[in-house]
């Protein structure tokens, strides 16, 4: 079985024992809210040759000090959450207030890198281009108002129906007449 990080290194926002409660709740709305801000934000800004480097791969996003692992794949539908069990590619870890920082641009990926506060495992190069990918993203948009939040989360859910009625498999025609 996959070994999920347990470990608290990073003193964080949250006390440890909210950590580990949250660790034992189920990861899924975790990862299924990663999926919907990565569809938002990330999604539109890859290339093709982007989308193919990520494209089957399992990411996983810990938060810490929080115990949250957040799993996601991109698929020919975006990016989809996914269990904990799948083990991940590459797995990408800091605190909830580091996390904060980059997503606001206060604090630099590389200076949390060497200071160990990010944390890149396994597939390094993969890590590496997720990191600069991720790093290239304005997660925060100055005139991104609730009415456009809503409205690009409408686009996303809209755009995700069509695409899993496309691929639905269709019954066959009734030929019997």
């Amino acid at each position: 079985m996959d070994k999920v990080h347990t470990g608290f290194e990073s003193p964080g926002i949250f006390p440890e024992p909210l950590a580990r409660l949250l660790l034992r709740l189920p990861q899924w709305p975790h990862s299924a809210a990663l999926a919907t801000a990565l569809n938002l934000a990330l999604l539109p800004a890859l290339d093709d040759d982007m989308r193919q480097r990520l494209s089957g791969r399992a990411l996983a996003f810990q938060v810490s000090d929080l115990g949250i692992d957040c799993r996601v794949r991109l698929d020919t539908i975006g990016f989809m959450p996914l269990a904990r069990r799948v083990p991940p590619a590459v797995t990408i870890r800091a605190s909830a207030a580091d996390y904060w920082k980059l997503a606001r641009r206060a604090e630099d990926p590389d200076t949390l890198f060497f200071a160990r506060r990010l944390v890149i495992e396994g597939d390094t190069e993969l890590g590496l281009f997720l990191k600069n990918t991720l790093d290239a993203i304005d997660w925060i948009p100055a005139d991104w108002t609730p009415a456009r939040r809503l409205e690009a989360l409408a686009r996303m859910a809209s755009t995700f129906i069509e695409k899993r009625a496309d691929s639905a498999p269709r019954a066959p025609a009734d030929t019997s007449s």
